[in-house]
């Protein structure tokens, strides 16, 4: 993942939105597929690789917000 520097709110915003697009683009498809074919055990596991690319996402950006000791 590149580097961004967060200087604004109009600066997380941005990145929050680019963020999203990567998590949905890049696990939304395997969660619509096994709700499609209604598995239940892949739709447990792919919407939790989902909430656990969010819990990355705003884990990165809370680690860049940290003060560096």
């Amino acid at each position: 993942m590149e580097t961004v520097t967060i200087e604004t709110r109009a600066d997380f915003a941005q990145w929050a939105i680019e963020r999203a697009r990567a998590i949905v683009a890049d696990q939304g498809g395997n969660l619509a597929l096994a709700a499609r074919d209604m598995q239940d055990d892949k739709i447990a596991e792919t919407g939790n690789a989902l909430g656990q690319a969010i819990v990355d996402a705003m884990l990165e950006v809370f680690d860049g917000l940290a003060p560096e000791e």
